[in-house]
């Protein structure tokens, strides 16, 4: 890769790791701000959840601005709202107005800090025969910053309390300010003409992707995705600590979950240049439930926890740059940050539903049961369902810049 490229990697991997690394510590706030405040996990989650909504609702508009405005206003104000989200946290004493903070704030923050954003730029940048290795790397960084992230705010809440570990988290966020400068200058975006269309030509460029089956069942597969990853992100350290294990091997596990996807996330970019990327995501998501059923089958230690954070992580975030690559070949790049947004929705909604059901049954059960049977159930559709997905351009949309 040329220099432009790797600076081009360097800056768009320092925000998605600050950014998705920050919001992966957020399970380790649950036990002391439900104890603090005599909150349900229901309740806590519910918050959560609508966060994962959110993000995943505006992530289509934030793409779009980026896609015609550049991304460097979507940038900054992710970047500002991501910090005052964090600020408001502290102060957050009901769950209506935790759901303001962790929902709302940081959801939006998200849409502007993390992959649509992000993905379009690299996009536009990189030539489409290293596209699908720059989306693992970025992707790859996403996890790194999940691995880094995890221990620090753990490390954080146990030593200074939960309140001045966000003060610090919200501080850490505005690094992300001169990241953004930097993948700013790299960007090779031209501005489109300013006109009022640009919610008719949104909801146009998606209805024509629509049209296509290959995109509908992307968007369906992305569901269980989002199902699996938050409900296991925010719940494991309670479902261990419910099984008599420490915050210490909850704190091992997501860190785990972190640097095994870093590795698995650069070799599903890799094998996505070589192999059909249907295939690789169907075959990910029955993999991800074999691993599941066989966490459940064994007994419960620190090492099966271990060995079940790695293998789990090998996968994590290993869908991203497959999907993403999926759309390019299908629609191209003109409107890449549109349409990976469109279906990280879909991603979000299955977010929202994993992380509230989880907190909901277990509330009604006093178990995570159902809620792992589902996540198996599911990995097994999404396989299902990508395969028949095919990576030729669509024919109901003309692509850009393939």
């Amino acid at each position: 890769m040329n220099p432009s490229i790797r600076r081009l990697l360097i800056a768009g991997g320092l925000i998605v790791s600050l950014s998705m690394g920050i919001r992966h510590g957020f399970g380790f706030f649950m036990p002391p701000m439900t104890a603090a405040f005599g909150w349900t996990r229901e309740a806590f989650a519910l918050a959560l959840g609508l966060q994962n909504l959110i993000w995943g609702a505006s992530q289509p508009f934030a793409g779009a601005l980026a896609d015609r405005y550049g991304p460097g206003r979507v940038l900054l104000g992710g970047v500002l709202l991501y910090a005052a989200g964090l600020l408001l946290m502290t102060m957050s004493s009901s769950p209506g107005l935790f759901s303001l903070s962790a929902g709302l704030l940081i959801g939006l923050a998200l849409s502007g800090t993390t992959y649509s954003v992000i993905f379009g730029v690299l996009g536009r940048c990189v030539p489409a025969h290293l596209r699908s290795r720059a989306m693992g790397i970025a992707a790859a960084a996403g996890s790194f910053g999940q691995f880094a992230m995890v221990p620090i705010e753990r490390g954080l809440i146990d030593g200074l309390g939960w309140i001045p570990a966000l003060l610090i988290l919200s501080a850490s966020a505005l690094l992300m300010l001169p990241a953004s400068r930097l993948l700013v200058q790299q960007d090779q975006h031209t501005p489109g003409p300013a006109h009022h269309g640009l919610l008719l030509n949104m909801w146009r460029t998606f209805q024509s992707a629509w049209q296509e089956k290959g995109f509908r069942l992307l968007t369906a597969g992305y569901f269980v995705c989002g199902f699996q990853v938050v409900f296991i992100g925010v719940h494991l350290p309670a479902y261990l600590r419910d099984h008599g294990l420490g915050g210490g091997v909850a704190s091992m596990a997501l860190a785990l979950i972190g640097l095994f996807n870093i590795f698995g996330t650069m070799l599903a970019g890799e094998l996505g240049a070589r192999l059909p990327k249907p295939y690789l995501l169907a075959g990910i998501y029955l993999a991800r439930s074999l691993i599941i059923v066989a966490f459940l089958w064994a007994p419960l230690s620190p090492l099966s926890v271990g060995l079940f954070a790695a293998a789990i992580g090998f996968l994590w975030l290993s869908t991203v740059p497959l999907t993403n690559g999926v759309i390019a070949s299908q629609f191209g790049v003109a409107h890449l940050g549109l349409l990976s947004g469109a279906v990280f929705f879909s991603h979000q909604i299955g977010s929202f539903a994993g992380v509230w059901l989880g907190g909901l049954i277990y509330d009604t059960t006093g178990s995570y049961n159902l809620v792992w049977g589902l996540a198996i159930a599911l990995g097994i559709a999404a396989a299902l369902v990508n395969l028949p997905i095919r990576e030729t351009a669509a024919k109901a949309f003309a692509p850009q810049g393939a």
